[in-house]
């Protein structure tokens, strides 16, 4: 079970990921995040509720860090759990994102 939500605060897409992203929901969160990118966009992923993340997942945050960065824009992981920034490491998924704790902190990466 997964719930999504979109907010614009300080010009930039904060999306809020609560929940699990398998594959049964990765498409779903998917939708929700590349709808949110546009030319130059700023996205925030606040994915402080992520309390597990398949293979699926994975794939999901590659295809919005390509699609983001396609487009001149930036993204920014949030409040990654240590389960979550354990498995991105081993992955070398870490690499490719900003990772704070805060929402704060992600908007300040950004502005």
């Amino acid at each position: 079970m997964m719930d999504i939500k979109v907010a614009i605060k300080q010009n930039t897409q904060v999306v809020t990921i609560v929940g699990e992203i398998d594959g049964s929901s990765a498409p779903q969160a998917q939708e929700v995040i590349l709808a949110q990118v546009g030319e130059g966009s700023k996205v925030v992923l606040d994915m402080t509720g992520v309390t597990y993340m398949s293979s699926a997942g994975l794939r999901m945050l590659l295809l919005a860090y390509r699609t983001v960065n396609s487009r001149g824009g930036k993204i920014v992981l949030v409040g990654l759990s240590s389960d979550l920034k354990d498995t991105m490491s081993v992955t070398g998924f870490l690499d490719f994102f900003t990772c704070v704790d805060t929402l704060d902190a992600g908007l300040a990466a950004l502005a």
